[in-house]
């Protein structure tokens, strides 16, 4: 009875030793006799006991490691510190075991030194301007370097990026003095477009002002010169009807030399009107002359 207690006893550490469960994502590396013997994908395994051995267990998802921050020198000589992550995955299991001593501590290793070749590179400016260009250049190098660890990097970024207090005081000072510009630059541009602005206002207004008293001031003369052109088409019309009157009278030379001169007399009845006595008006004063010395000789003779 005890003999079958033990040996039942023994039946079960045997299974115990021989049945492997892999769970999802996951592989064991099965050594033989210390030698490596065969990777165990998820699912159901056995192996024999006491030969077989499960080395290790290795995690094929993607995983994360927070590298601590470092104190880097940049080409300026200024000390930052630089805060990263790196995203890689195991794609060869047995390298990853066998290659490397640690995985974990080899990419950070790797991670700290190339990072301080990259940055010591570059100026301060540029670190900060150059996240992109740091992230795929670090990823490609760590990349390269942990290949033959069975190991491939997706992806490297760098959270923080800290430089020491004075600096970041004076590159605040330097922030605040560029908004200040910026703000004081846009005012000015402001300002000169409303000026311009305004002037261009009062040019349109003063060209338009202009125009407009040059129209009415054409307007004015043209009134003007249509009333002149009136008044002479009524002095005309005056001066035709009555030499249509005297004509239909069928008056003498006399009558006619004294009515054209009562004429002239309302003609010249004006300060600015000058008036201009044809030949035949002076032929006719000429009589009217002569026919007042003769009246005045003969009132002398009667008087004697």
């Amino acid at each position: 009875m005890v003999f079958l207690i033990i040996l039942l006893v023994l039946i079960v550490i045997i299974a115990f030793k021989s049945i492997k469960v892999v769970r999802q994502s996951e592989v064991y590396i099965i050594e033989r006799l210390g030698k490596f013997h065969k990777i165990a994908d998820a699912g159901l395994t056995i192996i024999i006991p006491f030969v077989d051995h499960v080395r290790s267990v290795v995690s094929l998802k993607e995983q994360t490691m927070d590298i601590p921050p470092q104190g880097v020198i940049t080409e300026d000589n200024v000390t930052i510190t630089i805060d990263t992550v790196v995203f890689y995955q195991i794609t060869d299991p047995a390298k990853a075991v066998y290659e490397i001593q640690s995985l974990k501590r080899g990419i950070e290793y790797l991670a700290i030194t190339t990072i301080r070749d990259i940055v010591g590179k570059m100026n301060l400016d540029s670190t900060f301007s150059s996240r992109d260009l740091i992230n795929n250049q670090l990823r490609l190098l760590l990349d390269e370097a942990t290949d033959k660890w069975g190991c491939k990097i997706n992806r490297v970024e760098i959270k923080d990026i800290r430089p020491p207090e004075d600096i970041r005081d004076a590159m605040e000072k330097q922030m605040n003095a560029e908004r200040n510009k910026r703000a004081a630059i846009l005012q000015a541009e402001g300002e000169k477009q409303a000026a311009i602005t305004i002037a261009e206002g009062e040019k349109e207004a003063a060209i338009l002002q202009a125009e407009a008293d040059k129209e009415a001031q054409i307007r004015r003369a043209a009134g003007e010169a249509e009333a002149i052109r009136e008044v002479a088409r009524a002095k005309a019309k005056e001066i035709e009807m009555v030499y249509e009157s005297i004509k239909n009278a069928n008056p003498d030379d006399k009558l006619v030399q004294l009515k054209s001169l009562e004429a002239l007399e309302k003609v010249a009845d004006g300060e600015a009107n000058k008036v201009f006595i044809p030949f035949e008006a002076t032929s006719a004063l000429s009589s009217l002359g002569a026919i007042k010395e003769v009246m005045t000789d003969n009132s002398k003779k009667t008087k004697k």
